[in-house]
């Protein structure tokens, strides 16, 4: 079982955006130290509590300060921007580090963001699709060229091209139902993000999904199944429940605000003001039962376990800081007990 972790770097009340990478830094220097196998940073933008712009050169930076940690994007905002930029510097982080990128993509999320940068969020699926295609031809030719809806060039080089052979492994991210299959008969691996749609016990159909999809594309093998989760961890039980409480049901209010900004918005997929509703009346408890792994070691450890059992998971990606509101030294103990009492029991 792989074990990664997930970051958004944020500015926490009181801080500075310079707090924000220290304070993420300390982080991943730990991790790096107890043996996490991955890191994996979101991609943010128009958000101020959050200074993850540019998840590539801050990946840069972890490369020169470790050695053995993989660096995975979760995600790249294909749609948001030139496919031949994020092949270039996508092969030039992988050079760098010696051939430890995870590359994951996805569309993005919510429609402002798309907005802020005049890419139409209707238009994000073909803008992906042809993204992904020039930046798989831009790794594996020497010269080529495209003809698509919105990209057209010919006979372009790219250089450099990456470490790894043929490329790094390309995982996409998934947060909508449609996406289990597109991304199936894509034949990429996949990471879940929960948060907004499913119940962690609720993905199995979706997983199963995915899986066929896959076999009926033809693909060989089968695609690795990632999760994101957040992991909240103290020795003593009723800590382990009441310390996060404050900063889960402040994530949970702010998605649920954003999320429903959005019902009936076009270009969308889902019933957005529904998701929205379901997240504002669930209460702390339910949270802890469908979305979230918090408690002692071996609580967590058991959860995480059936999860991996039911779901069939090859990875998950823990998250350490939910809500953002989670003081420093905590976050570290959550990273030190996961590593040492919860990592050497899951198979």
């Amino acid at each position: 079982m792989k074990l990664g972790m997930f970051l958004e770097f944020p500015v926490i009340e009181g801080g500075t955006e310079k707090d924000a990478f220290d304070d993420s830094m300390i982080l991943i220097d730990q991790a790096e130290r107890l043996g996490v196998d991955s890191l994996w940073l979101a991609e943010y933008h128009f958000n101020p509590g959050r200074v993850m712009a540019s998840p590539i050169t801050i990946l840069s930076n972890v490369a020169a300060r470790t050695e053995n940690i993989r660096l995975g994007t979760a995600v790249i905002l294909l749609p948001l921007t030139n496919p031949l930029r994020v092949a270039e510097e996508i092969a030039t982080l992988d050079l760098i580090s010696s051939g430890r990128v995870e590359f994951g993509i996805g569309r993005g999320t919510f429609p402002n963001v798309h907005e802020g940068f005049s890419s139409p969020f209707d238009e994000s699926r073909g803008r992906f699709d042809e993204s992904l295609e020039i930046i798989l031809k831009a790794w594996t030719n020497e010269t080529f060229s495209f003809e698509g809806d919105f990209y057209n060039f010919g006979d372009i080089i790219v250089t450099p091209k990456p470490y790894q052979k043929p490329h790094p492994p390309i995982s996409v991210g998934v947060t909508s139902v449609e996406s289990f299959a597109a991304t199936g008969r894509m034949g990429h691996n996949m990471i879940i993000n929960p948060s907004r749609v499913f119940t962690l016990t609720g993905l199995k159909p979706q997983i199963e999904e995915y899986h066929q999809a896959w076999k009926d594309a033809g693909h060989e093998g089968s695609g690795k199944v990632g999760i994101r989760i957040p992991i909240y961890l103290s020795n003593d039980a009723q800590k382990a429940h009441d310390e996060p409480m404050e900063s889960a049901m402040f994530s949970m209010g702010r998605l649920s605000d954003r999320t429903a900004r959005y019902a009936g918005y076009r270009g969308t997929t889902g019933d957005w003001g529904a998701e929205a509703e379901a997240m504002k009346n669930m209460s702390y408890d339910d949270w802890l039962r469908d979305k979230v792994a918090y408690g002692t070691p071996e609580a967590v450890t058991d959860k995480l376990q059936m999860l991996i059992e039911e779901l069939g998971l090859d990875q998950i990606m823990f998250e350490v800081n939910f809500g953002n509101h989670i003081p420093l030294d905590r976050q570290l103990t959550t990273i030190q007990l996961m590593m040492e009492k919860v990592a050497p029991n899951l198979q």
